[in-house]
């Protein structure tokens, strides 16, 4: 949530296509902000047997799609119930101070982000909670700020989903994931609803995959059967087609590797 209302601001030219793009994330009283590119493991994702949450690429490539800011110590927070900024209860550890408050009320727990963000012109930061990195009995809020042209800070806020729990936030725990948006780009989009019928190669191309997928799931019930020894289809991952069709673009990606952001 931002600190302060924007006002009105004229449109900004954008970048050309494949330009590289700004992400300054500007000191504030040479205050630290541990901020990373976001790995694409996960803890739940390794307990998984044979790791197998790692074959779905949607999942790897969401993982570490944008840069996490991590707490710089760990924190005891609670809610009782009541509407109240005191009901929100937070226990610093020893020695520390909590990088969260109660702001809000409502069973809002606020961090404040030690920096004031710049984009590239035309460019917004998407600022969320770590992406799927489940916690429960608290869910992170989500904000689109306009980082090209704002000189205000935004805060991460996160919202208990019931009362008369404690959770905690450890030292070095991801509270934050962001990443520059194009603005006005989802404004731009003319979505269409068309039967498949209407795409006949497309229509072919998913019917194969789709009786390869039945045949697939079907011979994986069979002992010693190849797919049993494939474990799971590789199509996708491999920006492959069923049997050679509809092959990926030649920029199909199987792993994102983002920049850290460099000490000047």
């Amino acid at each position: 949530m931002s600190d302060t209302k924007p006002g009105d601001a004229k449109p900004a030219d954008r970048g050309q296509a494949g330009e590289a793009q700004t992400l300054i994330a500007y000191a504030i009283d040479n205050t630290a902000l541990n901020i990373r590119p976001a790995p694409h493991e996960r803890p739940w994702m390794d307990a998984t047997h044979e790791r197998y949450a790692y074959r779905c690429l949607p999942l790897n490539i969401a993982n570490a799609h944008g840069w996490e800011v991590l707490c710089p110590s760990g924190f005891a927070v609670g809610w009782t119930g009541a509407p109240g900024l005191e009901a929100v209860v937070i226990q610093a550890d020893p020695g520390t101070t909590a990088p969260a408050v109660s702001h809000f009320g409502h069973g809002i727990v606020t961090f404040h982000i030690n920096a004031l963000m710049r984009t590239s012109p035309g460019y917004d930061i998407w600022c969320g909670g770590p992406i799927n990195r489940p916690k429960d009995g608290v869910y992170p809020l989500t904000g689109v700020i306009e980082t090209d042209w704002a000189p205000f800070t935004f805060t991460m806020n996160w919202i208990f989903t019931r009362p008369g729990i404690l959770t905690r936030f450890e030292k070095d725990e991801p509270f934050c994931h962001l990443f520059p948006v194009e603005r006005g780009m989802l404004e731009r989009i003319q979505p269409r609803r068309i039967p498949l019928e209407a795409n006949p190669g497309l229509k072919t191309q998913y019917e194969a995959w789709s009786a390869s997928r039945n045949g697939f799931n079907a011979e994986l019930k069979q002992a010693g059967s190849k797919a049993q020894a494939d474990g799971w289809q590789k199509n996708y991952y491999r920006g492959q087609g069923v049997e050679g069709q509809a092959e990926g673009p030649a920029d199909h990606r199987t792993r994102v590797r983002l920049k850290p952001f460099r000490e000047f």
